[in-house]
């Protein structure tokens, strides 16, 4: 889990998983027990104090019987075309003084207007880490991941591929992954998260 940077706008999250959460009439301690998430974990995200992973922020969002997309923007109407322009969208990122195998990888959200989508499209920078230090995760869903730039390792429990730019990468999520970028320095690309139909949606 990654700190945020203090000069760096965390898009709210923090706060609207507390509303969400309250909504539902739920303690911290009772949406510990639905995600399996600690309970000073989910108080910390709450207060914007650290960088939820995508595999986090999906727990939670099942947890509280929302989209994902929900927890990056306000509620509105819902509009058959949005258009989220390149100045408006929000970058997670990680404090200057942390070391890169802490890092991991930051993200921006390239959707904000259409609150109940059944996928999550991302921009995600991620840092060159050790082998060691590569992070596994698993949730519900799918995912694919287009390299725009660098060269990136996706590892599986017992397999390894690495993807150079413009290979596309598709595999279901409950597969335990992690990506680490290659070369020395970091990789982009864009991921597309689907996590099955919003709440209210067939």
């Amino acid at each position: 889990m990654r700190r945020i940077n203090a000069d760096v706008e965390d898009l709210g999250i923090g706060s609207k998983i507390r509303e969400h959460r309250r909504r539902c009439g739920l303690t911290l301690q009772a949406l510990s027990g639905r995600t399996g998430l600690s309970k000073p974990l989910l108080s910390q995200v709450e207060n914007g104090r650290v960088m939820p992973p995508v595999a986090t922020l999906l727990k939670i969002a099942r947890a509280l019987d929302v989209s994902l997309s929900q927890l990056f923007q306000e509620d509105r109407r819902e509009d058959k075309v949005a258009l989220t322009r390149a100045a408006e969208r929000g970058r997670f990122t990680t404090r200057p003084h942390q070391q890169a195998r802490d890092a991991g990888y930051s993200y921006e959200s390239l959707e904000l207007h259409r609150p109940r989508k059944a996928m999550q499209p991302l921009l995600v920078t991620f840092q060159p880490l050790e082998e060691k230090d590569a992070a596994f995760y698993t949730h519900e869903g799918e995912e694919c991941v287009v390299l725009l730039e660098g060269e990136l390792e996706f590892r599986g429990p017992d397999e390894r591929r690495v993807l150079l730019p413009g290979d596309c990468l598709y595999f279901d999520s409950d597969l335990p992954h992690a990506f680490r970028s290659l070369g020395g320095q970091p990789a982009r690309a864009l991921v597309v998260v689907y996590a099955g139909a919003p709440p209210g949606k067939p």
